[in-house]
């Protein structure tokens, strides 16, 4: 069985990019070891509430816009096939996600072989060779894996081996009734975990190296989340509960049952302090398995080996023809923007068809026609940034990009602004890319707190100095970067404004344009 794309994992992204695939006739195939689509949210999260948000009623019109607020759709040209009509819920139930991904793989037509495990990838003089658990062979020119994080992610702690783990543990909180419980991990799963258990356990600590960081200041959808956040209420209200900032150095049985263990603050000069447990939970977070690869075609793994290393393209840094897609990507943009998230994830898949379009089929970046006149590109410039769902998602990793060379301007939407830098789209005279992004530091300070000097909305004079998430336009020449201009924040995420917005990057572009 030959193809010229074998596609490893049917999650959303695999689904994502089969799509795509599916629609432009390409030669494919989707290998899942489970028996649908989306297996993974069978399981996770362990307490089955999502923390992608379902908006439903947006005030958009526009169903462009209205992606910026739906978290859980995917992508495709049927405008019906969305996720908020599978549930009202803001933070929808995971068996909802599941239904969805499961009609959208039928309703797209993609080819999915379910049942499949994969055992083995190795490389031949032809491509990749992937065998099955069933004995059997399957090859393909190119490899796109869209597993996700799969293999839980343990710490080298001695004693590790006695906690509970995330993945498997009873989440049954009945179970925990008057028991002290230790949480290892201060992500979303270990406060998703902890909050279940405050109305039964009698203690919970949460534990961890590194101070809990908030999504609501640092804007990435991964650190701690408010729906999972209660648990800060009983501890700084003291209930009992605690959040430790420190190293746990030792868990070890006690003969009487429960757990010893050695806790080391992380700023306190102490000799490590003894703690006592009935139960531990280590919530530590996933990584990649890379156990199915030979050592031939191994991909390099960072991060604490918890992510195959890409290039711009997606595409492994040791291993040619072997691409990722999902959540993978996120080394790209680690903890940083939204690669490890169906919302900007789902755009990073359409990008990968479009790099591999362009390199295995001639199909080059889509792009439309432009008038090259200053007007004109700041025009457009102005409408995508009002509209577009991607650049609002994947803020300051994805951008749009107008191109003047040669008395004509092209317009190109959604273009990883690294893969641009690595001159995925070749040479030009002339380019300027508009990203949306937060302001230097925007992550190191209160966002609640008023007493923040911050430029005053609608200030074109001092908008470099923003905070809030606004457009940056930068200009290009001959691929060195010359200039960059930001439009001015707006309360209600409006760049429209003409002596504000409009006005500025029109003169921003004819003075560039001017140096030539």
């Amino acid at each position: 069985m030959a193809h010229d794309y074998l596609i490893i994992g049917a999650g959303p992204a695999g689904l994502q990019l089969a799509a795509l695939l599916e629609r432009d006739g390409r030669d494919y195939a989707v290998l899942e070891r489970g028996a649908g689509p989306g297996t993974f949210f069978t399981r996770y999260p362990r307490h089955r509430t999502l923390i992608s948000i379902n908006k439903v009623h947006s005030g958009f019109a526009d169903p462009e816009q209205r992606m910026r607020v739906d978290w859980n759709s995917l992508l495709s040209d049927d405008p019906e096939l969305l996720f908020t009509r599978y549930s009202p819920r803001y933070f929808p139930h995971a068996d909802d996600l599941v239904r969805y991904l499961g009609d959208f793989a039928a309703a797209t037509g993609v080819r999915a072989h379910y049942g499949v495990e994969v055992t083995r990838i190795s490389l031949d003089a032809d491509g990749f060779v992937v065998v099955d658990g069933d004995g059997r062979t399957w090859r393909s020119a190119r490899l796109v894996v869209a597993t996700g994080v799969s293999r839980l992610h343990v710490p080298p702690i001695p004693g590790i081996e006695h906690a509970e783990r995330y993945d498997t543990f009873d989440t049954d909180p009945a179970s925990f009734a008057d028991q002290r419980v230790l949480v290892l991990g201060k992500g979303n799963s270990g406060f998703e975990t902890a909050d279940s258990l405050v109305e039964h356990a009698a203690v919970i600590h949460v534990a961890g190296p590194s101070p809990v960081r908030l999504a609501w200041q640092t804007h990435y959808v991964g650190h701690l989340r408010a729906v999972n956040n209660n648990f800060l209420d009983t501890y700084q209200l003291k209930s009992e509960n605690a959040v430790l900032d420190g190293s746990v150095e030792l868990i070890e049985p006690r003969p009487g049952g429960g757990f010893r263990v050695l806790f080391r603050y992380a700023r306190a000069a102490q000799a490590p302090k003894e703690l006592e447990y009935d139960r531990v939970i280590a919530c530590t977070g996933f990584g990649f398995d890379a156990s199915v690869f030979d050592d031939g075609c191994r991909p390099a793994l960072v991060i604490d080996d918890r992510f195959p290393e890409q290039t711009s393209a997606f595409e492994s840094t040791t291993v040619p023809g072997l691409y990722f897609a999902g959540t993978l990507t996120q080394q790209r943009d680690f903890k940083k923007s939204t690669g490890g998230f169906i919302h900007g994830f789902r755009y990073g898949a359409r990008a990968l068809h479009r790099v591999l379009a362009d390199r295995y089929h001639g199909v080059p970046w889509p792009s439309t026609a432009l008038d090259p006149s200053p007007e004109a590109i700041g025009d457009a410039l102005v409408a995508r940034v009002n509209r577009s769902s991607a650049l609002w998602q994947q803020f300051a990793v994805m951008g749009d990009v107008v191109t003047v060379s040669g008395g004509t301007a092209r317009y190109q939407e959604e273009v990883p602004v690294a893969y641009l830098a690595d001159g995925g789209l070749g040479p030009a005279e002339h380019r300027f890319v508009v990203t949306l992004e937060y302001g230097p530091n925007h992550d190191q300070v209160n966002p609640f707190d008023i007493a923040v000097p911050r430029v005053a909305e609608n200030d074109a004079e001092n908008a470099h100095e923003a905070s809030y998430l606004h457009p940056v336009v930068r200009h290009h020449r001959d691929g060195v970067l010359t200039a960059t201009h930001h439009l001015a924040e707006n309360l209600e995420n409006r760049w429209d404004l003409p002596e504000v917005h409009r006005q500025p990057l029109v003169a921003f572009v004819k003075e560039c344009l001017a140096d030539a």
